[in-house]
This record gives C-alpha cells, structure tokens and sequence, in this order.
C-alpha cells in the first residue's frame, strides 16, 4: 500500500528548532488548530490578517478553517504552492507559519505568514518559527529573497521582522476590511541580511517536498 506521504510529499517535511516542531497540517491535526484560533489570536478591535478569517461566525468556523488547508493542499502546483505548517510546543499546538511562493524557479522569492495563539504570545516563539522557515527557504530551498507584510499598527509583527533583519520595502494602502483603508508595511530579506538564530535548523523530508514543489 502506499503510504499518505508517498501520496503527498510534504507531509513529510518536519522542521525542528530548539523549542518548536513545525510541520505540514494534516486532518488529524486540523481539530487543535481550530481550537487553538478559538482561544484567541488578537483584540477583536484590530485585524492584523489580510484576509479576516477570524472573523468568521463561531458555527461556521472550524469548517471555513478545514476548507482552507484543504484547498491550500488542492491548489498547490509547481508554479504556486503554500505550505501550511502546524507549530508545536512540546504537544501543544500553538499556531500556524506558512511559507509560499509564485514562480520559484524564476523568482526564487517566497512570502511567509503566521499566527500564534494569545497563551502562546510574547514568548519568542513568532520569531522562532519565523527563523525556522527563513533558514528554511533559504538553506534548503536556495531562496534569494523573503517578502512579507504587515498593518504599519502591528507592532509585534514588525517587531520580529526587524529582529531577523528584514529591511523596509514600502508602505502601501490596502482595503483589508470592506470600507476601511489599512497601511500595509512590506518587508524584504535576502540571505545576505538575514539575521541568523544562534541554533542549527533540523530538517527532514525535505528533498521529497522540494521535488513536489518542482524546485531543482
């Protein structure tokens, strides 16, 4: 028989960091990140997402999230693909990092996202899990750029990517809220500027996931 991650390579891919396991959403984990968005991930007056998802109403929630890392997985090909890592604190699920791109192979540039429950907040883990996909992309994947973005308010957000070295890439008005103007502060990293974390990124899998995503 063959197996769900000779079926689907990334299922596969594990990253390791001192303190966190990040690894790809499968539907037996898709329960705990439901709940672990429901515990609350920011104040209900502000939306740092550009798509706000969580403001989705309570009964329709926890199937808008499975449809999403389902099409996620759907829509993945070689020319644009997202992979939607789960983040473990020991056996607590704890948040989301994505890392995704468009036309790697002639862009060589990938886009990140996450989130991270409130009880987990504060902790150093946002700039952890980051750290991990960045060391990620650009020392298994030869990445040359990391791009990201974030509402010019979202103090915390900025505050990690300026920790890890990303330089200021524009600010940019966005409707991130139907009737509402967000200013958006985009971000840009290369290898070069890259503030590396003082530990060594633990990888598996990763040849078989690459291959997937059509990355030579």
């Amino acid at each position: 028989m063959i197996s769900l991650t000779e079926q689907w390579p990334p299922f596969g891919l594990r990253l390791e960091t001192p303190r966190l396991i990040l690894q790809p959403i499968q539907d037996e984990h898709i329960s705990a990140a439901v709940q672990a968005a429901k515990s609350g991930i920011h104040p209900v007056e502000l939306m740092p997402f550009s798509h706000p998802w969580t403001e989705a109403p309570a009964d329709e929630f926890p199937a808008n999230t499975a449809r999403h890392i389902w099409r996620t997985r759907a829509e993945a090909n070689k020319k644009k693909w997202s992979l939607q890592l789960g983040v473990w604190h020991g056996n607590d699920f704890i948040g989301c990092q994505d890392l995704g791109a468009a036309d790697f192979e002639t862009l060589k540039t990938v886009t990140t996202g996450s989130w991270l429950r409130q009880s987990a907040q504060g902790q150093g883990f946002g700039k952890e899990m980051r750290a991990a996909v960045l060391s990620y992309a650009f020392d298994w994947l030869n990445a040359e750029i990391a791009e990201s973005e974030a509402a010019v308010w979202n103090g915390p957000s900025l505050g990690v990517s300026k920790s890890l070295g990303y330089e200021l890439n524009g600010v940019f008005r966005q409707a991130w809220k139907p009737g509402e103007v967000t200013e958006v502060q985009y971000l840009r990293l290369t290898p070069d500027t890259f503030n590396r974390p003082d530990w060594v990124l633990r990888v598996v899998g990763s040849p078989e996931t690459a291959a997937h995503l059509g990355i030579t």
